[in-house]
Formats: C-alpha cells, sequence, structure tokens
C-alpha cells in the first residue's frame, strides 16, 4: 500500500458526498490536499472539519465552475503553482442531469452541460497535469465514473460517463512505465445530492473502496473500480 504522507492531491467537488469523504479519508492519512468547489467557501465547512479531525497536514482551497472550461484550465495552473505539482488528481465532482420518463425529449443544452462538467472538465484536467506527473516519474489519477446502465432516463449523464470511460482506457497505455497509473472508480448508488434519498447505500461507504486507486503500489492502470467492492461489515 503507497505510503501518500505529504503527497499532494486535489480532490474536484470536494464539499460533500463523496468528494468530502475522499478528501476526510486522504487527509487521515497525512496527505496535502487542495479541496475544489464552485466556490472557495463552499468548501469553508469539510477543511475545518478535516482540519480539526487530521491537523497534521496541508489544506488548501481552490475554486471553478467546471462547466466553463477556461475557468478548468486556470484551476489546473492554480493546482500546480499551489502544490508544487500534484501527485494525486482525484476527478471527483459531476453533475445529474434530469430523470426524464420520456427519454427521448432529453435536450442538446443537456448533453453539452453535462459533457462539459462531466467529460471535458476531467479530461482537461487530466492533460494539462499528467504531463507534469511523467516528468517528475509519479501520479495517481482518479476518475470518479458510473456503472449506470439501462437508465436512457438519465441518458445526457450516463452517455457523459461512457465517454470518461473510453477516455481512460484508451490513454493509459500510454502511461505504461511512467509511474503515472490511471483508473476509474465508480462508487456506487449513494444516498447524496447526486444519487437522491432512495439510494441504497450511505455515502460512508464508499471508504475504503474509494481509496484503493490513490493507494496502488504496482502498475494497475486503466482499471474500473467498484467501490462497493470494499465495503467494510
Amino acid at each position: 500500500m503507497l505510503d501518500i504522507t505529504n503527497k499532494w492531491a486535489m480532490i474536484t467537488g470536494a464539499s460533500r458526498g463523496v468528494g468530502r469523504q475522499v478528501a476526510m479519508a486522504m487527509a487521515k492519512k497525512g496527505c496535502n490536499l487542495i479541496l475544489h468547489g464552485r466556490k472557495i467557501a463552499n468548501t469553508d465547512a469539510v477543511k475545518a472539519e478535516i482540519a480539526s479531525a487530521s491537523p497534521n497536514g496541508k489544506l488548501l482551497q481552490a475554486e471553478a465552475e467546471l462547466s466553463d472550461i477556461p475557468q478548468v484550465i486556470k484551476l489546473a495552473a492554480v493546482a500546480q503553482k499551489l502544490s508544487g505539482g500534484l501527485d494525486i488528481l482525484y476527478n471527483n465532482a459531476a453533475i445529474m442531469t434530469q430523470y426524464r420518463n420520456d427519454f427521448y425529449t432529453a435536450t442538446e443544452e443537456e448533453y453539452i452541460l453535462s459533457f462539459k462538467a462531466n467529460t471535458i472538465a476531467p479530461i482537461t484536467l487530466c492533460n494539462l497535469i499528467i504531463p507534469d506527473m511523467i516528468k517528475k516519474g509519479f501520479g495517481r489519477v482518479i476518475n470518479v465514473t458510473s456503472g449506470i446502465k439501462d437508465e436512457p432516463q438519465l441518458m445526457p449523464y450516463a452517455a457523459s460517463k461512457a465517454a470518461l470511460d473510453k477516455y481512460v482506457y484508451d490513454m493509459t497505455p500510454k502511461l505504461k512505465g511512467t509511474g503515472v497509473l490511471m483508473n476509474l472508480m465508480d462508487p456506487g448508488w449513494l444516498r447524496t445530492d447526486l444519487g437522491g434519498p432512495n439510494a441504497p447505500n450511505a455515502v460512508e461507504s464508499v471508504i475504503p473502496g474509494a481509496l484503493v486507486p490513490v493507494l496502488l503500489d504496482d502498475d494497475t492502470c486503466g482499471k474500473f473500480f467498484h467501490a462497493q467492492d470494499y465495503r467494510e461489515g
């Protein structure tokens, strides 16, 4: 298991849900964190919580609206500058589109927004940050995906995640031997703002599984991890 003490990680969507759980768990392992939210104030509460529970690591904040790609580009630059070079990129943030029983009526705007936030934003961060990881010979990149299937009612969301999967599967062979690992992580259907109140799993159940691709100390790359497979209890 990889020791991430004093490593620098950025977690997108860190203010709540899966991002909050991942941030707290990584802080307990001594990782320095950049907490991303749409606005700096959005991550104030989780920053205070982490500082109280895990006071030894460094905690910084960054903001960006991930559907605005110029802001995403700026976020990558800010994160690299604040950290002196990220070791871990955890692309967690995503948006959920409207549930449509008449699934043929999903709009162009829904697809565009979903792909900007859920596909283009994480890919942009990867493309801007991974080359620097390669230069120093180390990196862990985790792209949060979804096991959603047979739900055309949520097709703009599902299609955006499928496109992100394709990026990871086709790019990871190029990372062989670089020391940089990029993998996918499906948190499962959780009771979060995105998953809704009727989901079968508590958000806390995402840990420890969500950290498995962070803590890899081998050459596993391009794998689809299911967080619920590692559920405790």
